[in-house]
């Protein structure tokens, strides 16, 4: 079975952004329609409203100018022009009593009587009242105008809403077969979208699968377009450029501590061959004792010194965080490493401000300044001179140590922190190529690190920099 679990179409994020957007689209276009619907469904009714209230009013006048005979002679003129199937009118007292209307047969078996609710609301009120009728059978319906034209005769006005009904029917149905069209276009708009969005995840999904194939040196192609996919794709590269540098670094740390580990294991088996095949009396077995205790000494240094950087960078191991005499302790340092200086010849120096303190591990901070002294003296011919100086500022410490040795050449420089890594002019000193990755680990546990400057027979600065309140 393949370890490459396909993903189902109906999973794959380009149609869940396509249906999301799809589904997003139609809602808010549906809302939209309804909105519309509405707006349109309310000005019609409105319109249709001022049309009826214009002809009571219309009426109210005539009556009160011409009487009830040309009003009621006018209604039939206007219901004959306007046809018997658009309009009627109807004149009836307060009682309900007909007593006059336009040609009914049309409207007859509608059952469009008197409505009494409204007649009350308008006696009542004493303001036009609107009513909506729904014929029975008929989709259409009919807008009723109940208004008085004086105290004793009141006007029932209808009209039939037919042409409205037809106007708002064909909107729906365009608006279904636009809605169709535009739902296609969405989902094809959507997918070609999502597709696009997802292309950059893609690259980065088919890197991952060849780098899990055993190619690290593949990278995702970066289209340049400045978006998040790009962001993505950089930061992926940028692992995968970390990731290929760890692996050589642990590649060549392995083959320095095999090296490492060779020469000393190498020594004993050799001292332990000789003492028994040649070994005649006591002595000789003490000599090869004690040789093989400093081999294994050496060894158990080095494993020690290897686990320390390793928890120290890490931070399996949390530094004790107490108020350190900075300036007592790099003058202590001076004290002890004089004589070593002395028997080399070299001067050593120590430029300190007085009263600086901060915040740290007092043993971590000890082991770095040793290893940082050491190494200046170490590598410093007779006559030459080391010089450990410190200043502050308002958050930071800096120890800066600086020799006239023999330096380093600009292809080491940028490698003299790796471990078990020796410069060729320190093949021949004592060693093992771990005292400036520890002294890096501890500056950094403090907050801080450590830079250098050097140049070929012209020395070296180390300068460490410390916060003097870290985060322990």
């Amino acid at each position: 079975m393949s370890s490459r679990r396909r993903v189902s179409f109906r999973n794959t994020l380009a149609f869940r952004l396509t249906f999301l957007y799809a589904v997003i689209f139609t809602i808010s276009a549906c809302m939209a329609f309804l909105l519309f619907y509405a707006f349109i469904a309310k000005f019609i009714y409105d319109q249709t409203d001022q049309e009826l209230k214009s002809q009571a009013d219309r009426f109210s006048i005539l009556l009160a100018s011409e009487g009830s005979s040309a009003v009621v002679n006018n209604s039939l003129i206007e219901a004959h022009t306007a046809g018997v199937k658009k309009v009627f009118f109807r004149f009836f007292s307060a009682t309900g009593e007909v007593f006059s209307s336009s040609d009914m047969s049309y409207w007859k078996g509608m059952d469009i009587g008197i409505d009494e609710t409204a007649l009350k609301e308008l006696l009542r009120e004493n303001q036009p009242v609107f009513k909506t009728v729904a014929v029975a059978g008929r989709r259409e319906k009919v807008r009723i105008l109940y208004a008085a034209l004086n105290s004793s005769i009141i006007l029932q006005v209808g009209v039939a809403m037919e042409s409205y009904a037809r106007f708002l029917d064909a909107f729906q149905r365009i608006f279904i077969a636009t809605m169709a069209f535009l739902i296609v276009l969405a989902t094809a708009g959507g997918w070609f979208m999502a597709r696009r969005a997802v292309s950059g995840v893609e690259a980065v999904t088919r890197t991952a699968q060849k780098i899990s194939g055993g190619t690290l040196e593949e990278r995702v192609p970066v289209k340049a377009r400045g978006d998040e996919i790009d962001t993505l794709a950089l930061t992926f590269n940028q692992m995968l450029d970390r990731i290929q540098a760890l692996l050589k670094e642990i590649k060549e740390m392995s083959d320095n501590i095999a090296h490492d580990l060779r020469s000393p294991i190498a020594r004993i088996r050799g001292a332990a061959e000789i003492a028994l095949t040649g070994g005649k009396n006591l002595s000789e077995y003490e000599d090869m004792a004690a040789s093989t205790i400093e081999e294994c000494d050496r060894l158990l240094d080095m494993i020690n010194t290897m686990l320390l950087i390793s928890k120290t960078e890490s931070g399996a191991d949390k530094l004790s965080g107490k108020d350190v005499d900075l300036t007592g302790m790099v003058r202590q340092a001076c004290e002890l490493f004089d004589p070593t200086a002395e028997d080399k010849q070299i001067t050593l120096r120590c430029n300190v401000q007085p009263g600086i303190h901060l915040v740290g591990d007092t043993p971590m901070i000890q082991r770095m300044l040793s290893n940082l002294l050491d190494n200046a003296i170490k590598y410093t011919q007779p006559g030459g001179l080391v010089n450990i100086s410190v200043h502050e500022n308002a958050s930071q410490v800096f120890i800066a140590v600086e020799d006239t040795g023999i330096g380093i050449s600009p292809e080491d420089l940028s490698r003299v922190f790796e471990r078990f890594y020796r410069c060729d002019q320190s093949r021949s000193q004592a060693g093992i190529g771990l005292g400036l990755s520890l002294a890096r680990a501890i500056a950094r546990a403090h907050g801080g690190d450590i830079t250098v400057a050097s140049a070929p027979n012209r020395g070296s600065t180390f300068t460490a920099t410390l916060s003097k309140a870290f985060a322990s």
